[in-house]
């Protein structure tokens, strides 16, 4: 799983290295780091934002770990949506009932749309929409986009698919 975490660390030489070093030994893949050394919290420790991939299984002890070593654990969020598709949507897009379209994807529980642009030049002229979708894996995403087909044919849409913008780690 994909996790993002908030860290506050004292104002002292190693201090990073003792907050990752945890999370290497726990066999994690950290994605990214964020250490904003000018910005201090009110308890005057330093926050550092990491985005890593670890077994769910290994958390908690990986949280036990840095806070036994002094590192505050100040948030810790899972990112559950890892694989992101983007399709255009060509018709009558409003008169269609986008809300209903979107919901269709979001009812699923593993797969939401993210994002949406739209382009109307006129109320009797075509439209088109943009979608981003994510979902928890490809075979997830994978059965969005066949929703998201159905609905597309039943709503006499055209839908060009797909725009891939990342995906999950193989």
């Amino acid at each position: 799983m994909i996790v993002s975490m908030t860290l506050e660390l004292k104002d002292i030489p190693g201090q990073l290295v003792l907050a990752l070093a945890p999370i290497s030994e726990l066999h994690g893949n950290i994605m990214s780091v964020v250490h904003q050394h000018d910005e201090k919290t009110p308890r005057g420790t330093i926050p550092v934002q990491i985005t890593f991939e670890i077994e769910h299984k290994v958390l908690n002890k990986l949280i036990d770990r840095l806070e036994k070593s002094g590192v505050g654990v100040a948030r810790v969020g899972e990112e559950r949506l890892r694989s992101t598709v983007s399709v255009i949507l060509i018709g009558h897009i409003v008169h269609s009932d986008m809300g209903d379209t979107i919901d269709r994807i979001d009812s699923t529980g593993f797969a939401e749309v993210v994002d949406m642009s739209l382009s109307m030049p006129a109320i009797e002229k075509t439209s088109s929409s943009y979608l981003v979708i994510n979902a928890v894996g490809e075979k997830e995403l994978s059965i969005a986009l066949d929703i998201l087909r159905e609905v597309a044919h039943k709503k006499d849409l055209l839908m060009i698919e797909p725009i891939r913008q990342n995906s999950e780690a193989a």
